[in-house]
């Protein structure tokens, strides 16, 4: 799909930076709950969707089912539950057309800073023309950053001794050539994550064999790649109905593992380790292979749809090799174990660079913020930084069910600005003493290895970080709008945003 030029209006009410799901989020709640309000969507790449638009891998999908990660406005209807991304992009392009957003991206505006001015109460946002490295400038009210938590340049990759000796193609999923045929060749995937789940059944239907190599394994729970219950209420009632009820069921059902898996770890341990010997041949080494060493949930569970990755491995055409690397080869991976594993191609699922805000200085009246001395307000605002909102979505549970609830609040919270004629509204820490926590409280190495270039987590009040969805709810979309630690504040400079 062609994008859209947009108007060359540069101020506005609003500008959201990204035009993936949180940012499309965004503009649906302005657009249909206040539809007066000016906005803009700052994109630095040429397409919508974010991730799904820059992850062309093969096999990529959800690793969410699809009525839970979907808008909570717009029914899922499609009959993959786990779903390629593909089938995720048409669906939020449909959603882009259908609430008229289109015309309110800018494509290829990369934005690199943002400074607030308290004299006049707004955002001056930085940008540059991502092909042509043009400076561009816009101004707002508000900012919403839905940059996600990672870095859209590059992905994570360990040095590896001797990579340089390698004679075949090596490859991060971020960076995959869209040329690469790997057809009759043998393939290792470094890494146990959602990635490596994904790359190894989707490539094993026609290289020579694959196989991945983890220093450790990771918890994989197969689930339906169709919900037959969906589909079947989706024919009956309609999908209008029909969503409200599956998605409650879903999010009910993911929360329900996720609790036991804390309350009963081992419980929930023996049943994934029971469901994948059931899944793989008789006598198959799954205390090695899928057995980890943390309890479920201390990291994201791994999602594989009707348990391709077993179909995979129970057919031959490819493995799991647990060990650690002494070196790449000319031909492969030498391990230390002594083994050598033969390779045309290595793929380096080795995760994803966090980064905050994706790389965006922000600055406030010229003194630029260091996010990581900041803590964040229930869940969507920065201490000391005025009218700024993000979304960093669910760890445990579909990202875009966070996503909702902090664009649903924060059109409260401008609705109620408006209404007490407040121009600029500011997290304002009164204790300085209280301890911080990591805002991402994970033990994946993607997290530990960045986490501390990110904002902090508090300990009491608004300023705690939880990931849970029911108290979510309670706090941004039944809990009041108005706090004692948010300071409203009056600008004298009266300014008059264009309307898009």
């Amino acid at each position: 799909m062609v994008p859209h030029t947009p108007t060359f209006a540069t101020d506005f009410e609003v500008v959201i930076i990204g035009a993936g799901i949180s940012g499309i989020g965004a503009a649906y709640h302005l657009k249909t709950k206040r539809p007066t309000t000016s906005f803009a969507i700052l994109e630095g790449r040429s397409a919508l969707g974010g991730t799904w638009d820059l992850f062309r891998y093969p096999g990529i999908r959800s690793d969410s089912d699809m009525p839970s990660f979907g808008f909570g406005f717009k029914p899922w209807t499609h009959r993959q539950s786990i779903a390629d991304a593909q089938v995720i992009l048409d669906y939020l392009n449909e959603t882009v057309d259908e609430n008229d957003i289109r015309t309110h991206i800018h494509h290829d505006t990369k934005v690199e800073g943002a400074d607030f001015d308290s004299r006049t109460g707004r955002w001056t946002i930085h940008a540059i023309d991502a092909h042509t490295h043009e400076p561009r400038s816009y101004t707002a009210r508000f900012v919403y950053s839905g940059t996600g938590y990672y870095n859209y340049e590059a992905g994570y990759t360990p040095e590896f001794p001797g990579r340089d000796t390698f004679s075949g193609q090596i490859i991060h999923p971020q960076h995959w050539p869209e040329d690469l045929d790997y057809t009759g060749k043998k393939v290792v995937v470094i890494g146990s994550g959602a990635t490596a789940v994904t790359l190894i059944p989707a490539m094993a239907a026609e290289a020579s064999h694959v196989t991945m190599l983890q220093r450790s394994p990771s918890y994989v729970l197969s689930l339906p790649g169709e919900d037959a219950i969906a589909n079947t209420m989706n024919r009956v009632i309609g999908p209008d109905k029909a969503y409200r009820i599956i998605r409650r069921k879903n999010i009910a059902l993911n929360r329900g593992i996720f609790k036991a898996s804390k309350r009963a770890p081992t419980l929930i341990r023996t049943l994934l380790m029971a469901d994948v010997k059931r899944r793989l041949p008789k006598g198959y080494d799954v205390d090695t292979h899928f057995n980890p060493s943390y309890d479920p949930w201390d990291q994201r569970l791994c999602m594989v749809p009707n348990g391709d990755l077993f179909t995979a491995i129970s057919s031959g055409r490819a493995s799991v090799v647990t060990d650690h690397i002494d070196s790449f080869t000319e031909t492969g991976i030498a391990l230390t174990s002594g083994q050598h594993l033969d390779a045309d191609i290595i793929v380096t699922a080795t995760g994803l660079d966090l980064l905050p805000f994706g790389g965006i200085d922000l600055s406030v009246d010229g003194e630029q913020v260091d996010v990581r001395d900041t803590v964040v307000y229930k869940s969507m605002m920065l201490s000391g930084v005025p009218n700024f909102v993000f979304a960093i979505g669910y760890t445990n549970i579909a990202w875009t069910l966070k996503v909702d609830l902090v664009c649903s609040h924060m059109v409260r919270l401008l609705d109620h600005m408006d209404e007490q004629g407040r121009d600029v509204v500011t997290p304002v820490l009164a204790d300085s003493t209280m301890d911080r926590a990591p805002l991402l409280d994970m033990s994946s190495g993607y997290v530990q290895r960045r986490i501390g270039a990110f904002p902090k987590a508090g300990t009491t009040g608004p300023w705690t970080v939880k990931m849970s969805y029911e108290a979510d709810i309670e706090r941004l979309e039944h809990g009041p709008v108005d706090d004692p630690e948010l300071k409203f504040d009056v600008v004298e400079v009266a300014t008059v945003a264009v309307a898009s």
